[in-house]
């Protein structure tokens, strides 16, 4: 529990670092005509938008990382964990989430650059991509229940459905955010004024990139050394 805390603490950090980065090109004080600096500005990155974020995030990583500890001591606790079969389809549904990671990242540059045909290419891309994800957790789901993976049978399968729809329920809200995004353009807002809203949707996806590998590598691909580490310290 205290390793998987720990990673995770370790990747909060590098969210706020990547937040903290932002301000890299704010001018650090304020020059007249010659004159010497004056008082500092307060960072371009400190804004309450922000700072809710992380907060946000933190709370998002303390329920993925309790809920990974609990699959972690239930590990630990059995003797003959049955494991997941590795499902061809996993890669792809992680695939999507790449894309759409990739996707949301490159609708922020051009919220940026004011690029709007770039712009709305990208977010039909990152939104298309999405929901291919969750279309594909659902029928990875299915699968496993096809071929007698019942939640209600094996350990690994109801911890495989408890974090995919926690993760799933995270991604909805994120595009529900993205439709707020949508909305307000719709309504006469421009780029410039909702590149913020598109930055921080940006790094949400980021995250839970980042968050559903670890769960991916939990439950499938290092299952075995996770289970082997797991029963180690017994």
């Amino acid at each position: 529990m205290t390793y998987t805390l720990l990673f995770l603490a370790i990747l909060m950090a590098v969210f706020v670092g990547w937040l903290v980065r932002q301000s890299v090109n704010v001018t650090p004080w304020v020059a007249n005509h010659g004159q010497a600096a004056t008082l500092r500005q307060a960072p371009e990155w400190f804004t309450g938008p922000r700072v809710g974020l992380v907060v946000f995030l933190a709370v998002v990583t303390s329920v993925f990382g309790l809920t990974l500890s609990a699959y972690m001591m239930r590990m630990a606790a059995t003797d003959d964990w049955q494991f997941l079969p590795m499902p061809t389809s996993g890669w792809f549904n992680f695939a999507m989430l790449v894309l759409a990671s990739v996707a949301l990242q490159t609708t922020w540059s051009a919220a940026k650059r004011a690029n709007d045909s770039l712009f709305w290419a990208a977010l039909a891309l990152g939104t298309g991509s999405t929901a291919a994800f969750l279309l594909g957790q659902y029928l990875l789901w299915r699968d496993l229940v096809g071929v007698g993976y019942y939640a209600s049978a094996f350990v690994g399968s109801a911890f495989y459905a408890l974090m995919s729809t926690l993760h799933g329920l995270h991604l909805l809200g994120g595009l529900f955010a993205l439709g707020r995004v949508v909305l307000r353009l719709q309504q006469g807002a421009s780029l410039a004024q909702m590149r913020e809203a598109v930055g921080l949707c940006a790094l949400y996806w980021h995250f839970l990139l980042l968050v559903w590998a670890v769960l991916f590598g939990a439950l499938f691909v290092g299952a075995e050394p996770l289970y082997a580490f797991c029963r180690s310290g017994l």
